[in-house]
């Protein structure tokens, strides 16, 4: 039996509808409107405040408030409502045409809009273009690259290596192993100006290189020590010779599960012979394509954004010392990368970005 108010009926006509139902299924409208027109159209259902906003998360004031505010203004009250002070001179529907433009066409001769394009193209001044952009989010000049792992294993190798993050073995160590390969030792053809008050430092656009060397790195999870050694080639030879700094540099009492990416080098048939004979050693492979899950990987970002990126080496021994000081800095006060996320989580949302891509292929 219900108690309380009796809830006013809600009933939608067919255009209604089809108009709540445009907006809560299209891609492009914006969330909030989407969630109100999903809140509507549960509520023409019969289902009471309690149940709709269990059904979407959301507190029941919520609901009462958008129901009650269609009850009154119908779909305008599904709007958001005009602000105070001067009055709007864009309108709705001139917003409305900008994000269309932008999200679903494109100009004639480019491949994404500018804010002088649009401007012509809509009969708006280039600052209410922008002021729009800057409302949604949106941002035409600039790209993102992803890369989905097609790997058969990928659900069980992400388990296994996140089960490792954040449940290690007893009695073992964790270590993230990888290769940064062919980095450059690159001086500038001219000295540098350093900065000054008023003047960012200046270096000249072109380089002189003197070679390359790679560096071996195993990041140990729960430390965030690191074992590392640089190589002037990058082979299995290499990679075995690194495998015996870490079997010496970690107590023989431990167990040691390396986690390890694809790469041809570590996995000849000399590098499988040695961890046969070393029966400690368990090595788990990342997905392919999927270097984000190894946590050397940010360890190696870190040492390229303070070290590599604007140093100025004018030799590969120049540049393998500033590599050999920055280990020595970062062993001195360890601080480990905190793994988050539980594969649970991570699966979750592949799976909602594979559900995008597929949505958007043409």
């Amino acid at each position: 039996m219900r108690i309380g108010r009796p809830l006013p009926e809600l009933m939608l006509t067919q255009s209604e509808r089809e108009a709540l139902r445009n907006w809560a299924r299209r891609p492009k409208s914006a969330q909030a409107l989407a969630l109100r027109a999903k809140i509507i159209l549960s509520c023409a259902e019969g289902k009471t405040n309690t149940e709709v906003a269990s059904l979407f998360q959301v507190t029941k004031q919520m609901i009462g408030k958008w129901r009650a505010r269609f009850l009154d203004r119908r779909l305008d009250g599904l709007l958001d409502e005009p602000r105070p002070g001067t009055p709007r001179k864009v309108s709705d529907a001139d917003v409305e045409r900008v994000l269309t433009m932008t999200l679903e066409s494109l100009p004639r001769d480019a491949t994404h809009w500018s804010t002088r394009s649009l401007a012509q193209q809509c009969g708006l001044s280039r600052s209410t273009v922008s002021r729009i952009w800057r409302a949604f989010a949106l941002q035409p000049h600039r790209i993102e690259t992803f890369k989905l792992s097609k790997d058969p294993l990928f659900i069980e190798k992400v388990r296994d290596i996140v089960g490792l993050y954040l449940n290690p073995p007893d009695r073992a160590l964790v270590l993230c192993v990888d290769e940064k390969s062919q980095i450059q030792a690159l001086d500038r053809t001219q000295p540098l100006l350093p900065m000054r008050p008023g003047q960012a430092e200046r270096r000249s656009h072109d380089d002189r290189r003197h070679g390359t060397t790679s560096l071996f790195a195993a990041l140990d999870v729960k430390t965030g020590s690191v074992i590392g050694a640089c190589h002037r080639r990058h082979r299995s030879v290499e990679f075995r010779k690194f495998l015996d700094t870490i079997d010496r540099a970690v107590p023989a009492a431990l167990e040691v599960h390396l986690i390890l990416d694809n790469y041809g080098t570590h996995k000849t048939a000399s590098i499988r012979s040695w961890l046969a004979k070393r029966p400690r050693f368990h090595v788990h492979f990342t997905p392919t394509s999927a270097s984000w899950i190894n946590l050397v990987e940010r360890w190696f970002a870190a040492l390229t954004e303070k070290q590599i990126r604007r140093g100025t080496p004018r030799s590969v021994q120049q540049l393998e010392n500033a590599i050999k000081s920055y280990l020595t800095v970062t062993n001195e006060s360890p601080k480990p990368f905190i793994w988050a996320k539980s594969a649970d989580d991570i699966l979750a949302s592949v799976a909602r970005f594979c559900k995008r891509t597929s949505e958007t292929r043409h």
